[in-house]
């Protein structure tokens, strides 16, 4: 909620400086408008900040400075589709910046691998198989995880994935094609693993 408040806040002045305007442009978004894109993308976001930075913590903090950068930004968009890509660079950006300053200071906090299920048999298993996708896409390049996360979590396309991680939209089908197979393999070792201690 602070975000929002924020958010308007900003909005507002937007809006001043956009009626002072001698064009007499419209503003780029209002405060309802904002309030419905964050709704729409905060959640998608947040996992995508979460996966590929493997820390639940600063996704949090990312997540804010994300949507605080994107509405001071005050641009201009074609479509949806246009304000979402931004978005999603603005975050790729800042997680890349944080890893930066990570591996600079020598610190990594591990994503959190338990789960808030508990109960029977099939809950254990989906636990299970969380553990195993966490484990394996952390041994993943973080290219590979935002390229997978924007594809398959987010279900961008390969243009708006080659928009957001500033990659040629032609090499995109080839990189997430070389990303998936390695994760499947990854994966594959995991269940082979867990076969063989079964014995």
């Amino acid at each position: 909620m602070v975000l929002l408040s924020i958010a308007r806040e900003l909005l507002l002045s937007a809006g001043r400086e956009c009626r002072a305007d001698a064009a007499g442009t419209a503003m780029p978004m209002d405060e309802d408008a904002f309030r419905a894109f964050y709704e729409r993308n905060a959640r998608g976001l947040w996992a995508y900040l979460a996966r590929v930075s493997g820390d639940r913590q600063l996704a949090d903090d990312l997540l804010q400075e994300t949507f605080y950068r994107f509405v001071r930004a005050g641009s201009r968009y074609e479509s949806e589709s246009h304000r979402r890509r931004s978005l999603f660079q603005i975050a790729t950006n800042l997680v890349r910046d944080s890893g930066r300053r990570t591996r600079q200071q020598g610190a990594h906090v591990p994503f959190d691998e338990e789960s808030p299920e508990c109960g029977g048999p099939s809950a254990a298993g989906a636990a299970t198989e969380r553990t195993d996708l966490t484990r394996a896409l952390a041994r993943l390049k973080a290219s590979e995880r935002k390229m997978l996360w924007l594809a398959y979590g987010q279900g961008m396309s390969h243009r708006e994935i080659a928009g957001v991680l500033r990659l040629k939209e032609g090499s995109i089908r080839l990189l997430l094609f070389r990303a998936r197979g390695k994760l499947g393999r990854l994966l594959r070792g995991a269940g082979d693993a867990k076969k063989g201690r079964g014995r």
